[in-house]
């Protein structure tokens, strides 16, 4: 049995969110092939992300200078622990979709707030004297991204989501990266429905390898 993350930042519901109508059928038909793994949602909107702040930076420091975590705060005890809890949840899954809209370029900063509780230090990787090592490299793990943009940006400089999230997994060492991107879906809403037609149709395949 795997376990999948399926992290969503959307405000739309599903009905009125072209990259969660997709997810949808990708998570139709992947629990129809994978009847035993289990899934679990994280609302990035929804759920309370824990966010980098003052309580969490002088933690941090503290930690780093040899205080024990038993001195610190209550708050910094507190926000840590729950920064830490996110990544070991993040480390122990097997499987990450991450189903993401694309606002100015990049992604909704409730999404970029969870991508900084999964990237720390002792638990998705390490440094080294060669660099930083990813600690979930050699384990199989796998990430899709289901995303979904009013114009064509995908593959041009102007495109700082997609490349983003897959320079990130390679960094903490999961390699296995793949996408459905759903472009266009403003500038020609007349074809809207096509695109997202043919993304589902991707979705469906991706699902059978995934």
């Amino acid at each position: 049995m795997k376990t999948v993350l399926f992290i969503t930042c959307n405000l739309k519901p599903k009905e009125r969110s072209r990259s969660l109508t997709v997810a949808d059928e990708f998570l139709k038909k992947y629990t129809e092939l994978n009847p035993e793994d289990r899934i679990e949602v994280i609302d990035t909107y929804r759920d309370h992300i824990q966010r980098f702040d003052e309580d969490v930076l002088n933690g941090m420091e503290k930690l780093h200078g040899g205080m024990a975590f038993a001195a610190l705060t209550s708050n910094e005890q507190v926000k840590l622990g729950k920064i830490w809890a996110s990544a070991e949840k993040f480390a122990e899954a097997d499987k990450y979709v991450f189903v993401t809209p694309m606002w100015n370029l990049n992604f909704p900063v409730e999404l970029r707030m969870y991508l900084d509780t999964i990237c720390v230090v002792g638990k998705t990787f390490m440094y080294t004297e060669k660099g930083p090592v990813g600690l979930l490299s050699g384990k199989g793990k796998k990430c899709l991204n289901i995303h979904a943009t009013g114009g064509f940006y995908y593959g041009t400089p102007f495109d700082f989501s997609v490349p983003y999230l897959k320079t990130l997994m390679k960094f903490i060492g999961v390699e296995d990266f793949s996408s459905i991107v759903i472009e266009g879906l403003d500038i020609l809403p007349d074809r809207a429905a096509e695109f997202v037609a043919h993304a589902i149709e991707k979705a469906k395949v991706e699902a059978a390898v995934f």
